[in-house]
Formats: structure tokens, sequence, C-alpha cells
């Protein structure tokens, strides 16, 4: 039933992103990889078990932060694949802070403080290695993309995508997992995370590829306005 339920959120992940970029163009991929870079912290704090594997939430999420760069890049410049970074980057962290001063509030009685506690609580540690694993990698992704693209503008699209986006997940996911669950769970569970968090992370990107090819046809109706 995982298996079914997480492959319906990973097209409804695209699909959504295809149809903000249709309607809003350049910035609403920005909104999309600000969003989900906060929706992705969240997610992550789950664990489930997926195609036999013990595997993190968030990944689709994550993972169409990818595919909103490499579709920036794809069809704008370098400049506005950055500027996507630093958009990202500064989301995580006012997320950050704002929930942390929110959990310092005196809660009453019979409220859900706990359960915000036991969420954002881990949210500081995790934040700390996405903002890490998320500025390294996504640095990382845009420039390869841009050169292989300078290489090679007119073909091999989806060869650009699964490899940047690969190679920058697995520098991610590298990253991201000792610093973000060694000391919350065993070694052993860490390492089984480390694996199966970069297998699902290469399936989101085969299933993303289709996707770029329909986000680069795409005309944004506020482009095509001048707006």
């Amino acid at each position: 039933m995982n298996e079914l339920l997480w492959i319906l959120l990973a097209v409804v992940n695209f699909l959504a992103l295809t149809v903000v970029y249709k309607y809003f163009g350049l910035t609403g991929l920005f909104a999309w990889i600000a969003m989900n870079t906060v929706i992705a912290n969240i997610q992550v704090t789950k664990t489930i078990e997926l195609f036999g594997l013990t595997a993190t939430l968030g990944n689709i999420a994550y993972g169409s932060i990818f595919l909103a760069t490499d579709a920036i890049s794809e069809k704008y410049q370098l400049k506005d694949a950055k500027r996507a970074v630093y958009i990202g980057f500064a989301s995580l962290i006012f997320f950050v802070v704002v929930m942390q001063l929110v959990l310092l509030f005196g809660p009453q009685e019979g409220d859900v403080h706990e359960a915000m506690v036991v969420i954002f609580g881990l949210i500081p540690r995790i934040a700390l290695g996405s903002l890490i694993a998320y500025g390294i990698s996504q640095w990382f992704d845009v420039h390869l993309f841009s050169y292989m693209k300078r290489k090679n503008p007119d073909k091999k699209l989806y060869l650009r995508n699964l490899v940047t986006t690969s190679l920058s997940q697995l520098l991610d996911t590298i990253i991201f997992v000792p610093i973000a669950f060694l000391g919350v769970f065993e070694g052993f569970i860490v390492i089984d995370i480390l694996i199966t968090t970069y297998i699902i992370k290469l399936i989101v990107a085969a299933i993303d590829t289709p996707f770029i090819y329909w986000i680069k046809s795409i005309q944004p109706l506020n482009e095509k306005s001048g707006a």
C-alpha cells in the first residue's frame, strides 16, 4: 500500500509543479522551491517501509526541488538557478528560527505542544544537515547542469537531468543522513537509511524525467502576456 501511495504522491507533486510553472512561470518555481524546502524537512521526520526498505518521507518533495532548479537551468540562466538555491536556503533558515520561537511559548493544557515538540524538536538538527547538504549539492547541481547544457544545448536533456540529479543527490545524501540521524538511530539503521534514501532518490529522478520535458515545452501564461 505504501508503494502505491508513494508513486501517487510523486505524480501529484510533479504534476503540481508543472501546473505551477504553467500559471506562474519562473516566480512559481521560486515559490515551489521555498515551499518544498520546508515540506521536505517536515516529512523527513517520518520513517516508512518502502519496497521492503526502511526509508524516510520527504524524498519526493526534496526531489521536486532539484527538478525545479534543473528546469530553471534549462529554460533560464545560471544566475536564476543560483537565485533559486538562495531562496530555498533562506526559506529553511527562516522556518527553523520561527518554529523554535514557537516552541518557547507556554502551552495551554490539552493543546498540541508536545506533538509539535516531537516533530519540530528534531528540526534544528535535520535543518543543519539539510542546510549544509542543500547548499553544497544544489550549488553542484546547477553548475554541472549549466556546464552540460553549454556542451550540448540541443540534445540529451534526459541525460542532463539524470546525471546532475543522481550525482548531486548522492552528495546530498552522504552529507545529510549522518548529520541528521547519527545518535538518533542506531548505526546500522543510519546506514540503511543512507542507502535506501539514495535508492529512493534515484527512483524519484527517473520518475521526474518526463516532467522536465513537459516543463520545457510550456510557455508560462504570465510570460506570454509579458507580466
